[in-house]
């Protein structure tokens, strides 16, 4: 078996099993700033046991981004592998505050999105909540528009993110963060009233 086929079978025998007969395994290529990695491939495909693997064998690879802009967490984002996100999340708090593109982190992707029915927003809300709670810090990060989570989330209309974000900067103190402007030189509340949208 190859290094593919232990990421299909999410086999981490398989993957010590490869390492042991090629100990640069998951060297090659690494010093290249934007490369598909091991890693990438696992996140995307949502085999969580490799993946965890992976970033425990070779925690730099968990923060590299590929040719697109993206690193693992937010590949397993996209394709909805959530319990990988969360475990990579438990693993190192800090890829919550990874800069893909755009500058935007797991935190701001999950901010962005409404879910295609209730059961996602739900899987959503909570990922949200759990970021919040791992990495308090990450509520600060901003994209390259200079944007915040809570700017996203307003953005986007989600009412329901909103409602999450807005009640977390209140208990811990934090809610000079809603007038933070974006580079556009607006705040939380200039683009609730340029959306249209009275409950924020």
């Amino acid at each position: 078996m190859d290094l593919p086929g232990a990421i299909v079978d999410d086999d981490v025998n398989e993957l010590y099993r490869l390492i042991e007969g090629d100990g640069n395994l998951l060297e090659r290529g690494s010093e290249d700033p934007f490369r598909t990695t091991p890693l990438h491939d696992a996140a995307d495909q949502g085999k969580t046991q490799v993946a965890v693997e992976m970033a425990i064998l070779k925690p730099s690879l968990a923060q590299k981004l590929n040719q697109k802009g993206y690193s693992p967490m937010h590949l397993a984002l996209e394709k909805k592998h959530y319990r990988t996100v969360r475990a990579l999340a438990t693993l190192d708090p800090k890829l919550i505050r990874v800069r893909g593109r755009g500058g935007i982190t797991p935190l701001h992707w999950v901010a962005g999105k409404k879910g295609d029915n209730k059961q996602e927003l739900e899987d959503l809300l909570e990922l949200l909540a759990e970021f919040l709670s791992t990495c308090k810090s990450s509520i600060e990060d901003l994209t390259s528009q200079c944007e915040t989570a809570v700017h996203i989330a307003v953005k986007k209309c989600n009412t329901e993110t909103f409602k999450v974000l807005f009640g977390w900067l209140k208990r811990t103190y934090m809610t000079e963060i809603l007038d933070w402007k974006d580079q556009d030189g607006n705040n939380v509340l200039h683009i609730a009233v340029s959306e249209n949208q009275p409950e924020v």
